[in-house]
């Protein structure tokens, strides 16, 4: 029987063209504004963005969802996702201001930063915000002495394979510990009020969430026999979208959750939340560039444009893999792509499926909306990618 070779080169750039041609089919005017004269520039559908929370919400119906606004806080996006009703969860005071501006009701905006700068905490109680999460024993004594009789969440560490941007590590404690922290908090005068966890940024292994809720169960009933009643159950983010793979849907994700809380939390929590992010804006932007440079060195095909890690494309350097795609026809090779800087760690991505480019070429990154601007610096004088709303 004759079998046929796969050409995975051209599976792949199919792959990112189709994203790219479902995108402007979808947008409408979006076709004229993919030449701009200064690039690189960052197009964000807040449309999407709102259809996007809109899914999670019908999915997801029990939770109150909190934009984890580090994913990109650009004004446009705060002030679609606060007409939709939606919380936020915010990190910085700059990022408190900036929520502000849009979201006055404090009950729709928490902190899940196990580590708070103190004056964070200070703003965000004078504006009436009373409910953290913590994971240490000095978090809780901060708390307690910049935001009395607050309510605090305690942060499990839970496994994060199958991640594209893993979270474990550097926070998190175990079950037993996390009593503990709870009780330290009741003894400092605050209320022990729920539990987190995070399952990874970009996450694509339903495992993840399977352990993390039963770690959770695990915490919850420990606390009840210490006679804490808790209330919250906040499962974080980790909502995946599409680069160079299809992501797990929201409707999937959500059936498997929900099924778990109902087989392993014996006491249904009073108050769901989440924080998705890149869940909700990451497939919703499409990052121009243009080709400013093509080279072979020992044998490999080299391609630089407008921009790089240090400039909007940092999640380059942690392993995500966004989809090229380059309006020309012809045989496909595999490229390295460079960014603009004099450094040699700007390297945006390799082996890249492109037809041969010339310069000046415009270069469509694809599920651009998360992790980019808000990463972008202007190392070496480059600046970061403009941004335009639809």
């Amino acid at each position: 029987m004759k079998t046929g070779t796969v050409d995975h080169k051209r599976v792949v750039f199919n792959f990112s063209k189709r994203l790219y041609e479902n995108f402007i089919s979808k947008r409408e005017g979006l076709r004229e504004l993919l030449k701009p004269m200064n690039t690189p520039l960052l197009i964000l559908d807040t449309k999407g963005i709102k259809e996007r929370y809109r899914e999670a919400k019908k999915h997801f119906n029990e939770f109150n969802i909190f934009y984890a606004v580090k994913a990109n806080d650009h004004p446009t996006i705060l002030k679609a996702l606060s007409e939709e009703g939606a919380g936020f969860e915010v990190a910085s005071s700059a990022e408190l201001e900036k929520v502000f501006e849009y979201c006055k009701e404090p009950a729709r905006i928490i902190s899940s930063n196990p580590i708070k700068p103190m004056d964070f905490i200070a703003l965000s109680y004078q504006k009436g915000i009373d409910l953290f999460a913590v994971d240490s024993f000095t978090e809780v004594e901060k708390i307690a002495d910049l935001a009395p009789r607050s309510r605090i969440y305690v942060r499990l560490s839970v496994p994060n394979e199958g991640s594209d941007w893993p979270l474990s590590g550097k926070f998190g404690v175990d079950p037993e510990t996390a009593v503990e922290i709870l009780e330290y908090g009741r003894s400092k005068g605050l209320i022990p009020y729920g539990i987190t966890f995070h399952v990874g940024s970009q996450c694509n292994n339903l495992r993840n969430w399977f352990i993390a809720i039963k770690l959770s169960s695990e915490a919850w009933n420990r606390t009840r026999h210490k006679g804490i009643r808790l209330k919250l159950l906040n499962i974080g983010g980790g909502i995946p979208v599409t680069y160079l793979y299809n992501a797990l849907s929201i409707e999937d994700i959500a059936y498997y959750v929900k099924g778990l809380l109902r087989k392993y939390m014996i006491e249904q929590p009073a108050e769901l939340h989440m924080e998705p992010g890149r869940g909700l804006v990451g497939d919703q932007g499409v990052l121009i560039t243009r080709v400013i440079g093509k080279a072979v060195r020992e044998g490999t095909r080299w391609i630089y444009i407008d921009t790089g890690v240090f400039n909007g494309l940092a999640e380059s350097l942690g392993g995500i893999r966004y989809p090229f795609y380059l309006d020309r026809d012809g045989e496909l090779y595999e490229w390295t792509v460079g960014g603009i800087s004099c450094d040699s760690m700007d390297i945006i991505a390799r082996n890249v499926p492109l037809p041969e480019p010339e310069i000046g070429d415009y270069l469509y990154i694809m599920s651009a909306g998360a992790y980019t601007t808000v990463y972008a610096s202007n190392f070496n004088g480059f600046p970061a990618p403009q941004i335009l709303s639809l």
